[in-house]
């Protein structure tokens, strides 16, 4: 069995900061990419940021220079630094990782945190 758990979100104003965590638990031998989602009321899920293995990063248009992500393979966890918030990221905010789990699988599959909510005041 595997889990994604995220913490860090909540409200905060418009400027401000926060810092979301996903920890990946369970049977894992590896995690490939890791990455951050998120969806609004009425709207599909989107496409945040993901980071590979290896820390290759890539973002969508609407958030680069304001969110970093990074990860510790060794803890199975990712991180979002969400910096210079908008209104307009209130959303869930979902983790997503590609994880083989294990040694004699070759295949990865992947798996959804339960998400957490920011919510960015104007």
């Amino acid at each position: 069995q595997v889990q994604l758990v995220e913490s860090g979100g909540g409200l905060v104003q418009a400027g401000g900061s926060l810092r979301l965590s996903c920890a990946a638990s369970g049977s894992i031998f590896s995690i490939n990419v890791m990455g951050w989602y998120r969806q609004s009321p009425g709207k599909q899920r989107e496409l945040v940021t993901t980071i590979t293995r290896g820390g290759s990063t890539n973002y969508a248009d609407s958030v680069k220079g304001r969110f970093t992500i990074s990860r510790d393979n060794a803890k199975n966890t990712v991180f979002l630094q969400m910096n210079s918030l908008k209104p307009e990221d209130t959303a869930v905010y979902y983790c997503n990782a590609e994880i083989r789990k294990r040694l004699w699988e070759s295949s990865y599959y992947n798996y959804w945190g339960q998400g957490t909510q920011v919510t960015v005041s104007s």
